[in-house]
């Protein structure tokens, strides 16, 4: 049976390659990709990319996903870091032992929802950023890619692909509950 993931981005100023890296990872599985934002939209990203966004946060059903990936860039804080909706996901999927995962500055989201307590978890290095991890009570470690249980997080863009792989690992190995 095919996996499906959800890929969460800004709707605008999201990291491109965070976007289209670990997408193009999943869809080598063969797996189904959905991307949502908090407004339909055509998104774009911070080099210059463009995603056609068709469905919300509220429209989506969590249980029929296996993944969650939170997109990162600089739109990531603005768009996402207090996104009670996006919380409320991501605790949904992480109840339920599916993979919760975020690269660059959206692991911040990932510490403020409350999932990162006593977790290892690294995040682009920003004061902003660095001090939502210390508030959620995770254990920063710095790595480009660190996964905790089923939790996968990674630095930056330069991790893009290694996180998507890490994720399809993660994913495969995690029996959900």
């Amino acid at each position: 049976m095919s996996k499906r993931v959800l890929m969460v981005i800004a709707p605008q100023d999201y990291r491109d390659e965070e976007l289209n890296e670990p997408r193009e990872v999943f869809r080598k599985e063969g797996w189904d990709v959905d991307v949502v934002s908090t407004k339909v939209c055509k998104a774009t990203g911070m080099l210059g990319a463009t995603e056609p966004v068709t469905k919300t946060l509220a429209d989506i059903t969590p249980a029929s996903y296996d993944a969650v990936v939170v997109v990162g860039g600089m739109g990531s804080p603005a768009h996402l870091w207090s996104n009670t909706e996006l919380y409320d996901i991501l605790k949904t999927l992480d109840g339920q032992g599916k993979v919760v995962s975020a690269i660059c500055l959206s692991g911040a989201v990932l510490a403020k929802a409350g999932l990162l307590k006593d977790k290892k978890a690294t995040v682009w290095e920003m004061p902003e950023s660095l001090e939502a991890l210390k508030q959620g009570g995770a254990v920063y470690t710095g790595e480009p890619v660190t996964v905790d249980g089923h939790i996968v997080t990674a630095n930056g863009p330069e991790a893009a692909t290694d996180f998507g792989k890490a994720v399809v690992a993660q994913v495969k190995s995690v029996v959900p509950a």
